[in-house]
């Protein structure tokens, strides 16, 4: 499976660069995080297609070395609404958290070595449950889901 920061930072050198679009590998990983940056409107639109264009009639029919996430950024008066975004567990550190320890951070205590959640910034956990695999931290709450604190967004 490839490592969540090569999202992380492909994310942000897109929006320091003032790209529109990125085209990001097609993986369940990369499409779970995604989708929680998309719900939580750090980018505005989600589109699969291949490398050449998004197009969801392409890439139904591409190889799985061709298909791609394309990603519409947001800006707000010309400025990235994702300003930073970095890895909490690391492979060589992994962090998993209990429903106790996402509550404080999601509650604006410290919780391990992590610093709690600010205004606006969202953390990404993984669980072990496979319909909800990929959740924000606030969602993990309500659903009762421990996991791994992959990342965090503000």
């Amino acid at each position: 499976m490839p490592l969540p920061y090569d999202l992380c930072a492909r994310l942000q050198n897109a929006f320091r660069a003032r790209h529109h679009k990125i085209a990001i590998d097609h993986n369940t990983q990369n499409l779970g995080i995604l989708s929680i940056l998309l719900r939580a409107g750090f980018v505005s639109n989600l589109t699969r297609g291949t490398i050449a264009a998004p197009s969801p009639e392409e890439f139904a029919t591409a190889g799985e070395a061709q298909r791609r996430i394309w990603v519409d950024l947001k800006y707000r008066d010309d400025r990235p609404v994702l300003h930073n975004m970095e890895l909490i567990s690391k492979p060589s550190k992994r962090v998993y958290m209990d429903l106790s320890e996402i509550r404080l951070i999601c509650s604006g205590r410290r919780a391990q070595t992590i610093k709690p959640l600010g205004m606006g910034e969202i953390a990404v956990v993984r669980t072990k449950d496979r319909e909800n695999e990929w959740l924000e931290a606030r969602e993990a709450l309500q659903l009762k889901l421990s996991g791994e604190v992959v990342c965090r967004a503000r």
